[in-house]
């Protein structure tokens, strides 16, 4: 089963990107995507598979949008990892 989100914009607003519509809509959906695996609700395979690429094309596209690919990970879980090791 599939479903269809609908998303009104400006003609404008693909313009200034200087994309098509459909390349615009495509942006949306990817960059949906990206945002939804950065905040922890989708898992990168999830988002792979939505957007029809491998895993591993979807983390390589993840550098594009400046999201890192192994998420929220700070000096103190570093430590923790070492010290676990």
């Amino acid at each position: 089963m599939k479903g269809m989100i609908t998303v009104e914009y400006p003609e404008y607003l693909a313009n200034t990107l200087r994309l098509s519509g459909k390349d615009f809509e495509l942006e949306i959906k990817i960059n949906s995507l990206v945002k939804l695996f950065e905040l922890g609700k989708v898992s990168s395979g999830v988002a792979a598979q939505v957007l029809g690429l491998s895993r591993i094309d979807f983390l390589e596209l993840l550098s594009r949008y400046n999201v890192s690919a192994i998420g929220e990970y700070d000096l103190s879980d570093l430590h923790e990892d070492i010290a676990n090791a």
